[in-house]
């Protein structure tokens, strides 16, 4: 492995405006591409992430923090500024904690969100309809001529529960749309990957004027302590990113206090190459599970593929998978670095056992440790074909370096395909002619499509799933939507 740059970790949490430390003390974090120690970092108790709560709290009730829009927009470009001051440092930051490919931090996993993550809700702020006019109306009831008002309203507290595989860019997200919309936030991030939090609550104590409480970071290594944002009545909106398992418990959990959620979880997604399409690009589109090691949501981890051409089709994915190998994420030239932690490891390998095991064909890859690789949690890109969507590869969230390639004999049946599956985050369409794909997509059932290899996702481009995918868009103006309440206001007309 390559020498790590030096990079000043925050070891502290943020509440209240403070940086201070855990009551259950600290907790350690690793280098997914190493097993080596970074650092410690602040291990909070239920204690701390109640005080967090009630500063948030306080934060919203008693200031005015909620309906000053100028001062909002100012904070969230000093906070802007201040990231920008220490790209750098967070850059290299992500490598280490994350195990991320240092060319993906150029994309999606830092410069991306960077860019646009402040901006476009500081932007929106005076764009957005903070209210409407519906105009007047004689009310039947009343038999009153009434004007009558729609206001849009921070929803209050928000509880942000981020992961560890793009954690960055969804805290970015999240607290761009969120303090955009005039809330609070009690941030709580992933303890695999702590740093690029705890950095981001230093630079608001030191570098913008977001006064006490507005945001709060909680670190923390037991994930009951996170659970404490959704059970408290204090807490009014959870915003979470992870899995469909505990999506589902943060539902149920939330359901006594009637928490308004945010649920941006799994996906199972289907890339459909049509006949018609330039084939050979369709077939590239097979390397994505090989970006990051697969630890991404949205990432296309089915590929379906005309029966008319599906040999030609696993040649071209047999080259290209033999042509990845897992490698050291500080070389500018590795796609596919560790998965973040030996437990994940074991997962993803349970997970191409049981393709083995059901019958798929192992055409690259496989469970075993990859060559040359002592230390790291790494694992071999693995491709399967001629599998049935049917087998536990092709219905359940692997979230490594593995592809199911499936055939299909029509385009009916490559939407059925696509369909049948309990997530609909994303997917993609490779057609002849972008009127082709377009007409595909609208038979999936999907929350966020591409066509021909197009990518939409940005700050402005709503987020999120069909079905077991989730509840609720991130991002654009519905995701202003998602992070406030609906007022309507009625008067007798003047």
């Amino acid at each position: 492995m390559a020498d790590s740059p030096a990079v000043r970790f925050e070891t502290k949490m943020m509440i209240d405006g403070k940086l201070v430390d855990g009551q259950a003390g600290t907790f350690t974090n690793i280098n997914p591409a190493t097993e080596e120690v970074l650092g410690e970092v602040a291990d909070a108790s239920k204690s701390d992430m109640h005080r967090a709560i009630d500063a948030a709290r306080r934060a919203f009730d008693e200031t005015d923090w909620s309906t000053n829009h100028a001062f909002r927009q100012r904070c969230l470009l000093q906070l802007q500024e201040a990231l920008e001051s220490e790209r750098e440092e967070l850059r290299e930051e992500l490598i280490l904690e994350v195990g991320c490919p240092r060319s993906i931090t150029y994309g999606p996993q830092l410069d991306a969100p960077l860019a646009d993550g402040l901006r476009y809700p500081a932007k929106l702020i005076d764009e957005y309809p903070w209210e409407t006019l519906l105009g007047d109306a004689m009310v039947s009831v009343t038999g009153m001529n009434t004007t009558r008002r729609v206001w849009r309203e921070p929803a209050g507290v928000v509880g942000a529960i981020v992961p560890w595989n793009f954690p960055f860019e969804v805290t970015i997200q999240k607290i761009g749309q969120a303090l955009g919309t005039g809330n609070t936030v009690v941030l709580k991030p992933a303890p695999n990957t702590p740093y690029n939090a705890t950095r981001l609550g230093r630079l608001i104590a030191e570098k913008t004027d977001i006064p006490a409480g507005v945001v709060n970071v909680v670190t923390a290594s037991d994930h009951f302590v996170g659970e404490e944002l959704t059970l408290s009545p204090k807490v009014d909106l959870i915003s979470f990113t992870g899995s469909t398992v505990v999506g589902q418990r943060i539902m149920e959990k939330g359901a006594a206090t009637m928490k308004r959620l945010f649920l941006e979880l799994g996906g199972k997604s289907a890339t459909i190459v049509l006949e018609d399409a330039d084939f050979a690009l369709g077939c590239m589109m097979g390397i994505a599970p090989c970006m990051h090691a697969g630890q991404g949501c949205a990432n296309p981890t089915r590929l379906l593929l005309p029966r008319s051409r599906y040999d030609e089709g696993v040649e071209i994915l047999k080259g290209i998978y033999q042509s990845q190998a897992p490698g050291d994420p500080q070389d500018p030239g590795t796609l596919c670095g560790p998965v973040i932690s030996d437990k994940q490891r074991g997962r993803i390998r349970t997970y191409i056992q049981k393709g083995i095991d059901e019958g798929a064909r192992l055409v690259v890859g496989g469970p075993e440790k990859p060559e040359g690789l002592d230390k790291g949690f790494f694992v071999k890109p693995t491709l399967f074909v001629d599998v049935d969507n049917a087998m536990t590869i092709a219905q359940e969230e692997v979230f490594g370096p593995v592809l199911a390639v499936i055939p299909y004999t029509d385009e009916d049946d490559a939407v059925r395909i696509a369909n049948d599956s309990p997530y609909g985050l994303a997917g993609n369409v490779m057609a002849g002619s972008i009127e082709h794909g377009l007409a595909v997509a609208r038979r999936l059932r999907a929350g966020f499509l591409g066509i021909n290899g197009a990518v939409g996702y940005g700050a402005d481009t709503p987020f999120g799933g069909y079905k077991a995918s989730g509840v609720g868009r991130q991002n654009g103006t519905a995701g202003f939507d998602q992070y406030t309440e609906v007022k309507s206001v009625a008067y007798p007309a003047q």
